[in-house]
């Protein structure tokens, strides 16, 4: 197997329904911009609070995808 270098960035998902989705919803937008998007990892998950009650889940995820030189973009965007 060649060897290969991943990229790990952390972003946070966000949804008024539930952890999962919210989950989803940080990789579905990062496999938008994100090649070879290999592993995503929950991190964190907390709520947002308002008013006493639950108005949004929070989902903290760690996402790796492959490093590839030919697509290179200036890596502090991320």
């Amino acid at each position: 197997m060649p060897e290969s270098i991943y990229k790990v960035i952390e972003l946070v998902g966000t949804s008024e329904k539930s952890w999962e989705e919210a989950a989803r919803t940080a990789v579905d937008t990062a496999c938008k911009s994100l090649k070879e998007l290999r592993i995503a990892e929950v991190v964190e998950l907390d709520l947002k609070v308002d008013g006493g009650k639950v108005v949004a889940y929070r989902a903290r995820m760690k996402l790796s995808f492959k490093y590839d030189a030919s697509y290179q973009k200036n890596w502090s965007e991320f």
